[in-house]
């Protein structure tokens, strides 16, 4: 049986989140929709607004300010290209970084297609923005600056607040994507300074196809919709609401809220033995920061290896060579390229992530076989 470094097995935890959602699945349940005024859908609207006062409470935000979506990808791109084209009038200029997720770099790039102007701000060999970068690249034309709070594939922690209060001071809306680090290490959006904020559910132990936009209209940002009929979510997404994804996220961020610290001081020990195991290999090198990070992501390179047959080798681990919604690439890694790593270090890296179920003797099974592997293919080769 193979040995998932995240997997979630049965718990307490997940099976309030499995019986909250089986609850609006049939038709002894909560089955209305929520938009409509009959007795059923009053009862869905209960509990899709509950389930929006647990989401905002995890990262200190009022429920009105979050709008459901499907995930952290479509609230990117709500509030990349919502608030871009709505200030179009105002200014056609954005700033961002290279190390960004796909969901903010494509939608930055389908600006640029449009008019706009992207300034794209390189990292350090850690892989972190200096504040001071944003406050050089700001004009009097930017409409938004898009930074991401936990790196996706290294894990490195940007000074989230520095930028936000730099932002507020030129008056530029500030947006977040909090996908990898809303559960895992203390968020709130008033502290970060941001005016929009995207997460979602299945980075923390919920259901996969539902995220939320925090957008707080009360400060600077505006938005545009990219969908529309029907007029749900105060017109910003249109579109029937998935209550029973809605709920299982709901009692997910409830969870992760009360567990958070717990679960990443559990993932640090973990991910400090896993890389103490790691570096008795030769030639394996750490990407990103050593510490500003969060706690259940290690990603190394292994000089002399090809990543994709390493990871082949893997057969009793689940992991991956980079971020998923990458992994059908062949191109190396854009985010360690932009570290400065090389096209041959960019391919031979693995991507480990650590979770609230992950064990010391799973851990010890993973040094194990990358050991053993690495070993393998170095004897085989020319």
């Amino acid at each position: 049986m193979p040995v998932y470094l995240d997997y979630a097995a049965t718990s307490p935890a997940d099976a309030r989140v499995a019986a909250a959602m089986s609850e609006c699945l049939t038709r002894e349940g909560v089955f209305g929709n929520p938009s409509s005024m009959h007795p059923h859908g009053r009862l869905a609207r209960e509990r899709v607004e509950r389930a929006r006062a647990q989401a905002a409470a995890l990262i200190h935000a009022e429920p009105q300010q979050l709008v459901w979506t499907s995930g952290a990808t479509e609230s990117n791109n709500l509030a990349i290209l919502g608030t871009a084209r709505a200030g179009a009038k105002r200014g056609r200029h954005l700033v961002s970084a290279r190390t960004e997720h796909k969901s903010v770099i494509d939608p930055c790039r389908r600006l640029e297609h449009e008019g706009f102007q992207v300034t794209w701000l390189d990292c350090d060999r850690g892989g972190l923005i200096a504040p001071e970068q944003v406050r050089t690249a700001l004009r009097e034309d930017t409409v938004l600056v898009s930074i991401m709070h936990a790196n996706n594939e290294i894990g490195v922690l940007q000074d989230i607040e520095a930028i936000g209060a730099i932002c507020r001071e030129r008056a530029v809306p500030l947006h977040v994507d909090a996908a990898q680090s809303a559960g895992k290490v203390a968020v709130d959006v008033t502290r970060l300074q941001c005016d929009l904020l995207s997460f979602t559910a299945h980075k923390l132990y919920g259901p996969k196809g539902i995220g939320a936009l925090y957008f707080a209209p009360s400060r600077r940002a505006v938005l545009q919709p990219l969908m529309f009929g029907g007029g749900h979510e105060r017109g910003l997404r249109s579109g029937t609401l998935a209550v029973h994804q809605i709920v299982g996220f709901g009692v997910a961020c409830e969870l992760a809220a009360a567990a958070w610290q717990h679960d990443a001081d559990h993932c640090e020990v973990l991910r400090a033995r896993l890389w103490q195991g790691l570096q008795a290999i030769d030639g394996v090198l750490l990407n990103g920061h050593a510490t500003r990070r969060v706690a259940g992501i290690l990603n190394v390179s292994f000089t002399g290896i090809e990543g994709e047959s390493l990871l082949m080798g893997l057969t009793e681990l689940s992991l991956s060579t980079g971020s998923a919604c990458t992994s059908e690439s062949d191109e190396p890694s854009y985010v360690l390229r932009a570290l400065g790593r090389d096209t041959e270090l960019a391919q031979s890296s693995l991507r480990f992530s650590l979770g609230r179920y992950s064990s010391e003797q799973e851990i010890d099974v993973a040094i194990g076989a990358v050991t053993r592997e690495v070993h393998r293919l170095r004897a085989a080769a020319p």
